[in-house]
């Protein structure tokens, strides 16, 4: 049986405003690349964000012992980094179906659903208005 998991590679598609995730979990060392690029290239800042893309395993009692391969575009940091979470919460969904219920709980399974709202004609941004003169 463990010879059948080391070869398959389990996938998860998140999204969060702008940007789309997709991750690839295969049997390994836990290594993060993300774009072709090493987890500590492409974020500056190690210790959040890393703690933020592996607290879906730190909340199942796993240990990082798949490598995580991550392609994103789209968004900014911030928006890329829930994408990566909600992609990676999705293929651990995929690994063990009881997982589901745990991540359900800390609402790592809940896509984000806001997104900029459109500039309306009239006005100078999606809601401001230029200023009201009485007279």
């Amino acid at each position: 049986m463990n010879k059948k998991l080391e070869q398959l590679s389990f996938s998860g598609l998140g999204k969060r405003k702008t940007s789309v995730a997709k991750v690839f979990l295969k049997q390994g060392s836990g290594q993060i690349e993300i774009n072709n690029r090493p987890f500590a290239s492409f974020f500056s800042e190690l210790s959040e964000e890393y703690q933020l893309i592996t607290n879906p395993f730190l909340l199942l009692n796993l240990p990082i012992t798949y490598d995580c391969t991550i392609s994103v575009h789209g968004g900014g940091c911030s928006s890329q980094l829930g994408a990566i979470q909600l992609a990676i919460a999705k293929a651990l969904c995929t690994i063990n179906t009881q997982h589901r219920t745990i991540l359900k709980k800390n609402s790592l399974l809940h896509r984000d659903p806001r997104i900029k709202e459109r500039r309306k004609y009239g006005l100078k941004k999606a809601r401001k208005a230029s200023q009201y003169s009485k007279r």
